[in-house]
């Protein structure tokens, strides 16, 4: 699965390259695309996480009226999500849903040949970012697309920053390339959820009117 995906992947990048003559931009076209092709996915969780945040104020009613009877409150949460058609999960399955591509990218600049191609302050897409620039943006955008639907009293909170912690740290081990297929995947990520709130608000504006 891996393996083709990957394959599929260079034979796009190659055609992207045949247009821009820059592997950086190739990168950033290839990104696009694969988001391109997950924006159904996405947006479909994206609602799902826009639920969540709704029903924030509820979940921490049930907190506080079932604190001393953790069997209870578990059940009555279950419920609340239950009866609101919401995963609790939600807020990590956009990044889970980009790990496959993510994957088969990195099997791709394992035997890619970059020939030293450099992008912008990067000196070669095949080898890691010695100024740390994309590890730190890697890490950063992780972070800011996941908390953006986190609501700020949920458990996931832990988790995201692990996740962008770990994404930070593993970016300054691979190729630069990877790195900025990441960043770029979300930034592209942050400007959907941004565009949905929005949309949402507008929604809710012109129902209430």
């Amino acid at each position: 699965m891996i393996n083709y995906l990957a394959g599929l992947m260079e034979k796009v990048l190659n055609i992207f390259f045949q247009y821009t003559k820059n592997y950086g931009l190739s990168i950033i076209g290839l990104t696009i695309l694969i988001k391109l092709i997950l924006m159904p996915l996405t947006y479909k969780q994206l609602q799902s996480m826009k639920k969540m945040q709704e029903i924030a104020p509820l979940q921490k009613k049930l907190q506080e009226k079932y604190k001393n009877n953790k069997e209870k409150l578990n059940k009555e949460i279950m419920e609340l999500y239950r009866k609101n058609n919401v995963n609790p999960a939600a807020g990590c399955l956009p990044l889970l849903l980009q790990m496959p591509f993510l994957f088969a990218f990195f099997r791709l600049l394992q035997n890619y040949d970059f020939a030293k191609a450099g992008f912008l302050w990067i000196k070669d897409l095949g080898a890691p970012d010695g100024t740390y620039i994309l590890p730190v943006l890697a890490g950063l955008t992780t972070y800011l697309s996941s908390k953006i639907t986190t609501p700020s009293d949920s458990s996931q909170g832990n988790m995201t920053l692990f996740m962008s912690i770990f994404i930070a740290w593993i970016s300054t081990r691979f190729a630069a390339g990877l790195a900025l297929y990441w960043v770029v995947s979300n930034l592209i990520q942050l400007i959907q959820q941004l565009i949905m709130t929005r949309s949402v608000a507008v929604a809710k504006e012109e129902s209430s009117s």
